[in-house]
């Protein structure tokens, strides 16, 4: 039972917190017994105070304020001491503070725990519909603007100004009444409650009652008075006017003005004695939802004094009937009678308040007219009826006599994304482009206005693209060569047609001519053109190289009209020349030979040129260095003479040629994929290869010893470009590594063998695979180890040698393997054995 009591409670505090934030006002307004007077509560007398189901006190009923929470209970009690909006602030008398109008969008969904289903889609579709006013007010023409919450305040009347002479004297008025003259004296004074002021001193005028009196009446009535003791201050049979009097307000009264009807915020409001109606509009904050704009009453002792439209002020900036305020005067917002909706290509897309009997036109007007992009020959009316929507057309001439109803719906259309004279030529005339219609109403015209055509335009037939009515697109296609004769008759044109008159060079191949070979601009390809020369070519490549075999240059030339059926049919023809290293031909007959398209230019290279190259030789030579390589068939063993020979301390054991490799892309594919193939045709085999570049260097091993000692052998191998001799000092250590106890670097020392240096590192480990350890040679090569029956027959070690210990795999074997190791082991000892009886018998 508690739980629904309290699910019940948060609904109703719910809709209650909603009413509250929806109506609450900001201003601190004196309570009054007429229209538009606050109630208890502090809220004006148009908000909804009682909900249905509601009590007196505010609460919905069966509600106790006391089973509230207490943040709950103390909100509704700011509610109804007017601090509700303000957060704890009390607003002060003439001042605004935020609006009503809050989004309720933004609200937390704290007050939903707890609610049903069904209780929850209510709140939703509550709020649904408070986005939707909310929206729609701010949509409604000039609200905006008097319900901002920094207009109330900008809109406060100017108290620095001089005194108006038509404002209305009454109690609290503070006069400055100055003499000044003849006789002089300061009777400065508010006036008092009963309206009077009163003239101190022994003048014996007492009181005179002012309210109720403009300034310069008041001002009369003192002078008039004050005469007949002071008849200086009017001309007399005593003498003409010597003493004068002028009247001013010095501080200004307060007075109480009531706003009541449908308002934002109606009540009563304490304001400064200058201020007129609007000043009171802007404190109110303006018409509500359904308040005019158009019909704003002053009312003052009970009569209608003035009626303000404030679409005057808003449009066009006047202020008509915007009287200075008095006590008690009453400002009432009526209802508005009729509204109308405007949206589209208009300046202004707002909701406007009509007046009856104004127009189409008329809301034309407060809309701001038309936007340049409006379509402005119909405009479609949605109005409603008694029984259901109607659309309407309304033209041009309609605007002036259309009367607006309320409800109507305005839609203002843009243009149509098209041209209405629009046309477009393109392609071989000196001003491609769009053109208008009106001026170019035939093809002719057209290429005139484009300044005419050019000299490559292929006028045997052009192209006219047309858009039908079912906006399908249509070619035309136009002999203009005999339009531009005469023969024909010139072609008239529509709107959106394309011309396009195309260009001889765009309907034939781009002709070029082909260089290739030792010219210095290398692959150049020329646009052919007419009367081109050999010269003429070989002059825009550059010119001959060096390495140009100029005797021998050749002009290859595509044949035309080669015969299909002959299987020796010639496909070119070739041409030779002997230029001069100045470009000239040494042929009276071919001097000037002509290019033709396509033709094909080979410079072969000299066989005679050679670039010089170079190897180098490094280490322990005389004179180490890059030397030329001075014939094709110098070998190793002339560089090492170049560099003046060895030193004492030269290892030539361990000499190595370095040699880089050069591979184009096409070669490096070619290796690459053998590579692939031989490694996916072996099935029981994986090759493993280094990574393959283009620049790389590689070492070939060489025994220069052998070299020396009989140059010219096959051992001296022929120099190439880019070769690198590395002739090592005499190395004195050997490095152990891989599977041993201990890897190092130990002395080399005569006579001792492999098992020696294994032994300096603390031998093999039980992971050492011993019959397949190696020996790496200072010149590169490499010795591995044998086996002769069952013994391992290890390499021999020498100076700069580094010897490698591979590591056991430890792969279980498969049966077949086992099987051929027992296989191999049996042979084995049959074969000793059969050495042995073999031996015997000999020995017998």
């Amino acid at each position: 039972m508690a739980t629904r009591l309290q699910r019940k409670n948060r609904v109703i505090l719910t809709a209650l917190l909603v009413s509250i934030a929806g109506f609450t006002t900001q201003a601190q307004i004196a309570p009054s017994s007429g229209a538009g007077a606050t109630p208890a509560s502090g809220l004006p007398s148009s908000t909804p105070s009682s909900l249905p189901g509601s009590s007196k006190g505010g609460l919905p009923a069966g509600v106790n304020i006391n089973n509230l929470p207490a943040g709950v209970q103390q909100q509704i009690n700011n509610q109804r001491t007017g601090q509700g909006a303000t957060n704890g602030r009390t607003a002060t008398p003439g001042t605004t503070q935020t609006p009503t109008g809050a989004d309720f969008s933004q609200q937390t969904d704290t007050t939903q725990q707890g609610l049903t289903d069904k209780e929850i889609a209510a709140e939703g579709v509550k709020r649904a519909q408070l986005r939707e006013q909310a929206e729609r007010r701010q949509k409604l023409f000039g609200y905006s603007l008097f319900n901002d919450p920094a207009m109330a305040t900008t809109f406060q009347p100017n108290l620095n100004i001089a005194t108006p002479r038509n404002y209305i004297v009454g109690p609290g008025d503070e006069l400055n009444i100055q003499m000044y003259g003849y006789s002089a004296g300061d009777f400065s004074q508010k006036v008092s409650p009963e309206g009077y002021v009163y003239i101190s001193g022994q003048s014996g005028i007492g009181p005179i009652f002012v309210s109720g009196l403009s300034v310069d009446k008041a001002k009369e009535r003192l002078i008039s008075r004050m005469s007949a003791k002071f008849v200086g201050l009017r001309n007399s049979s005593y003498g003409a006017q010597n003493t004068f009097l002028e009247v001013s307000l010095g501080n200004i009264r307060s007075i109480r003005v009531t706003v009541t009807g449908d308002a934002i915020r109606p009540g009563t409001y304490t304001m400064s004695g200058l201020s007129t109606v609007m000043n009171a509009i802007y404190q109110a904050g303006g018409p509500n939802d359904v308040g005019s704009f158009r019909k704003v009453q002053l009312i003052r002792n009970n009569h209608i004094l003035a009626t303000l439209d404030l679409y005057d002020y808003l449009l066009n900036g006047t202020q008509r009937n915007d009287f200075r305020l008095q006590d008690n005067d009453n400002i009432r917002f009526t209802t508005y009678i009729q509204r109308v909706e405007i949206n589209g290509a208009v300046k202004r897309s707002n909701i406007f308040e009509m007046l009856p009997g104004e127009t189409l036109e008329r809301l034309l007007f407060y809309a701001g007219d038309f936007t340049s992009n409006a379509y402005k020959s119909r405009l479609q009316v949605t109005r409603l009826t008694d029984r259901e929507l109607k659309f309407l057309d309304v033209t041009v001439p309609e605007f002036k006599t259309f009367v607006m109803q309320d409800g109507d719906i305005v839609t203002v259309e843009r243009l149509l994304n098209r041209f209405e004279n629009k046309l477009t030529i393109e392609g071989s005339v000196y001003r491609p482009g769009e053109y208008s219609l009106d001026n170019n109403r035939t093809l002719k015209q057209l290429i005139a206005s484009a300044e005419g055509l050019k000299g490559d335009a292929f006028t045997g037939r052009i192209n006219i693209l047309r858009t039908r009515e079912d906006l399908a697109m249509e070619n035309l296609a136009i002999n203009l060569a005999a339009i531009m004769a005469g023969t024909q008759e010139d072609i008239p044109l529509q709107r959106e047609d394309q011309v396009i008159i195309p260009s001889r060079f765009e309907l034939a191949q781009a002709a070029t001519i082909s260089v290739q070979g030792e010219v210095n601009r290398i692959d150049t390809d020329l646009p052919y053109m007419a009367n081109m020369t050999l010269n003429d070519a070989l002059v825009q490549t550059g010119g001959l190289k060096e390495s140009a075999a100029a005797s021998l240059v050749e002009v290859v030339r595509r044949k035309k009209d080669v015969d299909p059926r002959s299987p020796s049919a010639q496909i070119a023809t070739i041409y030779r020349f002997n230029v001069n290293r100045d470009l000239s031909i040494n042929s009276d007959e071919n001097k000037n030979f002509t290019l033709e398209p396509f033709d094909q230019i080979i410079v072969r290279r000299s066989p005679n040129y050679a670039v010089q190259t170079y190897a180098t030789v490094a280490g322990e030579v005389i004179l180490p260095g890059a030397y030329a390589i001075i014939s094709k068939d110098q070998k190793i063993s002339d560089l090492v003479a170049q560099a003046g020979g060895l030193t004492p301390q030269a290892y030539v054991e361990g000499a190595t040629l370095v040699r880089p490799v050069k591979l184009s892309a096409e070669e490096l594919r070619r290796k690459q994929q053998a590579i692939e193939d031989v490694a996916n045709s072996a099935a029981k085999s994986v090759v493993e290869t280094e990574v393959i570049s283009t620049n790389s260097v590689e070492s070939i091993n060489i025994n220069l010893k052998k070299i020396l000692q009989k140059p010219g052998s096959s051992e001296d191998i022929l120099l190439q470009e880019g070769d690198t001799l590395r002739i090592p000092k005499l190395l004195e250590t050997v490095r152990v590594e891989g599977e041993v106890q201990l890897p190092k670097t130990v002395k080399y020392r005569t006579g001792q063998g492999f098992r020696d240096y294994i032994s300096e590192t603390g031998g093999f480990t039980s992971k050492s695979q011993r019959r397949r350890s190696f020996i790496m040679y200072a010149n590169g090569s490499v010795d591995r180890t044998r086996k002769f029956v069952f013994f391992n027959v290890y390499p021999r070690v020498e100076p700069g040698a580094e010897i490698i210990v591979p590591r056991k795999t430890n792969v279980p074997l498969t049966p077949q393997q086992i099987l051929s190791s027992t296989a191999g082991t049996i042979s084995s000892l049959l074969s000793v054995i059969g050495l042995i009886i073999a031996l015997s018998r000999v020995g017998n």
